[in-house]
């Protein structure tokens, strides 16, 4: 798949996820654009991603809350590097907690970064992505497909753009653009830490102890990493996965026990 014609955009693109993603980008000889707010961090990242092997790399330091981000980001890609064959909307890490303390703001912001973002640039993109038949990948989570109380930000943010993002690809029609969704499970980041914190000192465990307690409750062989969902959205955004649209994706160990 190695091709240094083809621009990949990745959002969330600083730490986690979207790190691992833009290098597995890099990997497969993507000129990439970066997009997130921590310019420093984003910096570190494209330098990693030119050492393993993209052509060039345009680090973006956006807030993609500000309504305005998407068309600028679009604007800026397209001037510099003249097409986008891939998009990734990682953007998003939403507030976790009992619902009756989560605010409004809780649950705007939630969606603001991780949904609205997500529309804006698949429709910002959208020409240019029609050009070159490219591919859209929004990562979703499985905490769309399992209500759990402590998510009623996550989830519904998270189902929200499953939703959408199956009604683009339909829209998409002969026009030759794929859109699908990666849903992760239980990956290594530091939000999973943070999560681990919590079981802890709610359970009175180790970190360690609630670590494991987590993993067995989750039914889990082991936790995920990064590089597992990296792996799949290279894969979705390949010519190997030209025939697949439209289609939501776990990668999550087998912990969603639904359908």
């Amino acid at each position: 798949m190695t091709d240094t014609k083809r621009v990949a955009v990745v959002t969330g693109a600083s730490r986690g996820l979207g790190r691992a993603i833009a290098l597995e980008f890099a990997k497969e000889g993507f000129t990439l654009a970066l997009v997130a707010r921590d310019a420093e961090a984003l910096a570190q990242v494209a330098a990693n991603c030119e050492k393993n092997g993209a052509p060039a790399v345009l680090p973006l330091s956006e807030n993609l809350k500000d309504p305005e981000a998407a068309t600028r980001i679009v604007d800026v890609v397209l001037k510099g590097l003249g097409r986008i064959d891939c998009l990734v909307n990682n953007a998003g890490d939403t507030k976790r907690g009992d619902f009756l303390d989560l605010s409004d703001e809780d649950h705007l912001s939630g969606f603001a970064l991780k949904y609205h973002a997500a529309v804006r640039l698949c429709r910002a993109a959208w020409a240019s992505m029609e050009a070159t038949k490219g591919s859209i990948v929004n990562i979703s989570g499985v905490g769309a497909h399992t209500p759990e109380p402590d998510f009623t930000v996550g989830g519904p943010v998270n189902s929200a753009l499953i939703n959408f993002s199956k009604a683009l690809s339909k829209r998409a029609g002969a026009s030759g653009v794929r859109v699908n969704v990666v849903c992760p499970g239980h990956i290594v980041t530091d939000r999973l830490s943070r999560r681990i914190e919590t079981h802890a000192e709610a359970k009175g465990m180790t970190f360690d102890e609630a670590q494991e307690d987590m993993r067995v409750k989750a039914g889990i062989q082991r936790y995920g990493t990064p590089e597992d969902v990296a792996a799949m959205v290279v894969f979705l955004c390949s010519d190997k996965a030209a025939y697949v649209q439209g289609t939501v994706i776990n990668v999550d160990g087998g912990a969603t026990r639904g359908i």
